[in-house]
């Protein structure tokens, strides 16, 4: 029999790889916020691998948790993911999925683009979305994965952040409020730059991002998220002397609103 998968955090996405491993013919043992993840260590020392699902609240405090026994088979996925979120625990070279698929209760998976990948683990991660006909890619090195993670948060924060004033789709922001759109992902690379320290390539990414758009084109911008994400967005610029103009402008504009 197969080693078993440690699945941290069984929502939506969660469910999905669980999955994705058993039809791969894994057991997969999943971890919910009751659990020890300590305790399961101890059960299952040995594990094919650590998928860390958990939502974006509690992803710092989960990988600290992570037991040293564990710490080389982990796979990270989330949304405002970055190296250095990684590269200052103690995890090792863990592989690392930006998921570009959406899954909401009671509906089956949409994809927006392939999902990249990058680790050790890419090819389980692969073969486990493969199975259920939701496509990945497997990339080479840190440099493409910094460029895919950048993007993820480009799209994330931009439609949300921008959708606080416009409000209406991915497709409508594009075409209506282009320079919206621009100003907001401007300070939005602008914060990606100082959080990766790297200057990150502003016109691929841009169009990284509207590639995206194109994928699911009536996403909807303003998630439940997009306040505290523009709250956070603007907590890094203050702590790193940046301007964010477009951002203040859109909190101003949220706070006589509300």
């Amino acid at each position: 029999m197969k080693n078993s998968i440690i699945v941290i955090g069984m929502g939506e996405l969660g469910s999905v790889f669980g999955r994705g491993f058993l039809k791969l013919g894994y057991p997969v043992q999943g971890i919910t916020r009751d659990m020890s993840i300590e305790e399961m260590s101890q059960q299952i020392p040995n594990p094919t691998a650590v998928l860390i699902t958990v939502g974006e609240a509690d992803i710092h405090q989960t990988i600290q948790s992570i037991p040293s026994i564990w710490q080389d088979n982990v796979i990270l996925m989330q949304n405002e993911l970055l190296p250095r979120d990684w590269l200052n625990s103690k995890l090792i070279d863990p592989t690392v999925i930006s998921v570009w698929f959406e899954k909401k209760k009671g509906m089956d998976s949409k994809v927006v683009i392939s999902s990249p990948v990058l680790g050790k683990h890419s090819q389980l991660i692969a073969d486990a979305l493969n199975s259920l006909d939701l496509p990945t890619i497997q990339l080479n090195t840190a440099e493409q994965l910094n460029y895919e993670l950048v993007r993820k948060n480009c799209y994330i924060l931009t439609s949300n952040i921008a959708g606080l004033e416009v409000g209406g789709n991915v497709a409508e922001l594009a075409e209506k409020h282009p320079q919206v759109m621009l100003d907001v992902v401007n300070d939005i690379l602008d914060i990606q730059d100082i959080l990766t320290a790297t200057k990150n390539d502003r016109k691929a990414l841009i169009k990284g991002m509207l590639e995206a758009f194109e994928g699911d084109p009536q996403h909807k911008c303003m998630g439940r998220s997009a306040a505290v994400r523009l709250n956070r967005a603007l907590k890094i610029a203050k702590e790193a002397n940046l301007k964010v103009k477009k951002l203040n402008s859109i909190k101003e504009m949220v706070s006589k609103n509300t």
